[in-house]
């Protein structure tokens, strides 16, 4: 049985602070990502988002590339990297790496 909180924790920590809260009463989460300068990234995840685990991998892949693109990296390399195999992507500090 998959986390799905744990998934998420995991793929953008310990580059960025990881929050997660309620949001809505129909079950939606608040993932908040922060560095030093304050709240770089915030993402509304619906609960069939949350509970599957194909849809919260593709999720966790669009904030990877927005947050990607928002520092200059390539979108096309990112793209590669993020659909080589998903379970094996790490976002580091300036890159996509596999």
């Amino acid at each position: 049985m998959h986390n799905p909180f744990d998934l998420i924790s995991d793929a953008f920590a310990p580059r960025y602070r990881v929050n997660l809260s309620i949001e809505r009463l129909d079950g939606s989460i608040m993932l908040t990502l922060s560095d030093d300068s304050g709240a770089v990234a915030k993402r509304l995840i619906s609960e069939a988002q949350r509970n599957d685990p194909v849809r919260l991998q593709r999720v966790i892949d669009s904030i990877r590339l927005g947050l990607a693109i928002e520092q200059g990296e390539n979108p096309l390399e990112v793209l590669a990297a993020l659909t080589r195999d998903p379970r094996q992507h790490r976002f580091t500090a300036t890159r996509v790496a596999t």
